[in-house]
């Protein structure tokens, strides 16, 4: 029979401005194994420098940093060294974080909140080319590729001509008599354009519709 092979050693390095954080990084590397820490880095700048020399499977890059921050050194990295795979580890979810760092070829997004077992299992998995995103960066995503909510277009015609005579400026009364319905029905169009909306006064309702023009002035 033939000896089991030896789990192949991943090659970690790690990317953050603050020391108790590497520091932490580095003793949560050390329980396993098959993780080897092979190169600390405070900044994007010094990141993209030592990548050259380390030669890194992964890279655990924090996003916030002075001089280059993460996003920035993550597309340097990937320019010279396309094989290898950064993994995203912030305390921010913002949209602009996730796609900013996934659009420059990070791998995965993790939250610094991750338990060990959870950060292990990741660096194997983006050592193999698969991602990992936490629960709150995936929902930034799927938020983000959403079409933009168009509330306008849940008015009935008949809203659209009560929203049309409301940025005319005329009142309920004037709406009822010329259209020949009345004043309740008017306030029951007009609630019901201020909730679809998503307004709270006839003035925003006014600004909401000619900024998106709705109406013809």
């Amino acid at each position: 029979m033939e000896a089991s092979q030896t789990p192949q050693t991943i090659r970690v390095m790690l990317v953050d401005d603050h020391n108790v954080v590497r520091s932490g990084l580095a003793t949560f590397l050390r329980a396993y194994d098959d993780l080897e820490l092979v190169g600390e880095a405070s900044n994007g700048a010094e990141a993209v420098d030592l990548c050259h020399r380390s030669k890194p499977d992964v890279v655990l890059m924090d996003l916030m940093m002075p001089e280059m921050d993460g996003i920035a050194a993550t597309r340097a990295i990937l320019v010279d060294h396309p094989e290898i795979k950064v993994i995203a580890m912030t305390s921010f979810e913002e949209e602009e974080l996730v796609q900013g760092v996934l659009a420059a070829g990070a791998i995965s997004y993790l939250l610094k909140n991750v338990t060990s077992d959870e950060l292990a299992a990741a660096i194997r998995s983006a050592s193999m080319g698969k991602s990992t995103l936490s629960p709150e960066a995936a929902k930034v995503l799927v938020q983000a590729t959403r079409p933009a909510e168009q509330p306008w277009l849940e008015l009935t015609e008949r809203e659209r001509e009560v929203l049309g005579l409301v940025v005319q400026g005329q009142s309920n009364r004037q709406i009822a008599d010329g259209m020949f319905i009345s004043v309740a029905t008017v306030k029951a169009h007009v609630s019901s354009i201020l909730s679809k909306l998503q307004v709270s006064s006839r003035a925003e309702a006014i600004a909401y519709a000619i900024k998106h023009k709705l109406v013809t002035l």
